[in-house]
């Protein structure tokens, strides 16, 4: 079950991360992944870790905000594997900062990240699908596309908009074999995000941490891993029956 042999899968954001453990979970399925990355050296290395445990990838630096970078390497991953059957929107930046506290600039490169870079993607993938019959789009939303998550203004905007962007797209394509889905995380321990508290409380990192795992009802952060393995199964033919959906991974969040 869930294998991906055959498939070849594009994945945002693949350099670290959820992303990258998305990559590397779908190579050990058997997917050709193309781990693209705004710093290419992090996408080389997820595909490096990739191809040393026996899997195929390649390794592409984009940034998803441009419209011509995304073009080009949708059609360098087409020439190369004849196809592209799944797409895993995973880029994305984060802001801290309520309506007051958010400047213009910060606003905009949220904006332009999160939501244009996968409507530019999304736009790209359902252009190269449809020839084919079809594909998978799998795009990272968040809780806060659900419910408010205080200051994170910016950020909880950008990810509403992932949640009707995946309807919409589910909608739009479901008679022409395009699945689309989006997942819900809560907060997830990344690197990210230790860069993350890292910068934005400094001096209070542990008590920060703590105080993001205790967020979580289930009293921990998320595992990327485990992310990753909901990205496989809606990418997978088990979940064929499957589009239009939100599936929150939240550790209780939703709950409570």
């Amino acid at each position: 079950m869930f294998r991906l042999d055959g498939k070849t899968a594009l994945v945002t954001g693949g350099g670290s991360g959820i992303g990258q453990a998305i990559c590397e979970l779908f190579g050990r399925q058997g997917a050709a992944v193309a781990v693209v990355d705004v710093q290419a050296g992090a996408a080389q290395e997820t595909a490096a870790r990739i191809e040393a445990a026996g899997g195929k990838a390649t390794a592409h630096g984009c940034d998803v905000t441009r419209a011509a970078e995304v073009a080009a390497v949708m059609d360098t991953v087409v020439e190369k594997q004849g196809r592209l059957d799944i797409l895993v929107n995973n880029a994305g930046i984060a802001h801290v900062g309520t309506i007051e506290t958010t400047g213009e600039a910060d606003f905009d490169r949220v904006i332009q990240v999160n939501v244009k870079g996968a409507y530019l993607c999304a736009q790209a993938a359902v252009q190269r699908m449809l020839p084919r019959g079809g594909g998978v789009i799998v795009n990272m939303a968040s809780i806060a596309s659900l419910i408010g998550v205080p200051e994170r203004f910016a950020y909880s905007v950008s990810k509403g908009a992932i949640l009707t962007l995946t309807y919409s797209v589910a909608i739009d394509y479901v008679k022409k074999g395009i699945r689309c889905n989006c997942i819900a995380p809560a907060r997830i321990h990344t690197p990210f995000v230790d860069g993350f508290v890292k910068k934005n409380y400094p001096g209070k990192e542990e008590e920060t941490l703590k105080k993001l795992s205790e967020y979580q009802p289930i009293g921990r952060m998320g595992r990327p891993d485990e992310v990753a393995a909901l990205a496989l199964y809606l990418s997978s033919e088990e979940a064929s029956f499957i589009t239009g959906q939100c599936y929150p991974i939240d550790g209780g969040v939703l709950v409570t």
